[in-house]
């Protein structure tokens, strides 16, 4: 679908893998997507498949660490003092990459709409494990990962979302 892109985000569900590639290089971070798998309904709590594209990137320029309510800054910056405060916060932090979905029917409008459904590439306290499915949906990513990552990642970049291994297909530069 998106054969001449420049940049292309690929996201396992099952190696819980995120790959980054461009014409120059190929970037592989571990990611932690939804506890509940994968599957586009709204409410779901599941991770959504399909192609999506980056249609917000949220954050630039704030430090690592800064948290986020609703796609906002709160001003706060993420500690173990303030995760005390806020035992149930289901911590958004760092950056955000909105992603939409391209397939309607699938993962665009309705019921399975993934910008609806508020559905991001996010940074995550690093006290959380990566490799391990415990997201309420979302691609959480540690913030280092993320600001590195954000830091190329162009707005519309196409993103691939699957529940197979990619990890016999090699990195490869596009």
């Amino acid at each position: 679908m998106y054969t001449d892109s420049d940049n292309l985000l690929e996201i396992s569900i099952a190696d819980q893998a995120l790959r980054y590639s461009t014409r120059e290089a190929c970037f592989l971070f571990p990611v932690s997507t939804a506890r509940n798998g994968f599957g586009e309904q709204k409410g779901s709590g599941k991770t959504p498949r399909g192609w999506h594209r980056v249609a917000a990137r949220i954050g630039d320029g704030l430090p690592e660490g800064a948290v986020f309510v609703g796609r906002r800054p709160t001003g706060e910056i993420y500690s173990e003092e303030l995760a005390q405060e806020y035992p149930e916060r289901d911590w958004i932090l760092t950056r955000i990459l909105w992603l939409q979905g391209l397939e309607t029917g699938r993962n665009r409008l309705g019921n399975v709409d993934t910008m609806r459904r508020y559905i991001y590439i996010h940074g995550t306290p690093d006290s959380e494990p990566m490799g391990e499915p415990l997201s309420h949906g979302c691609i959480r990513m540690r913030n280092a990962d993320l600001q590195a990552l954000f830091e190329r990642v162009p707005f519309n970049t196409p993103v691939w979302i699957q529940e197979h291994s990619f990890s016999r297909i090699p990195c490869r530069q596009l």
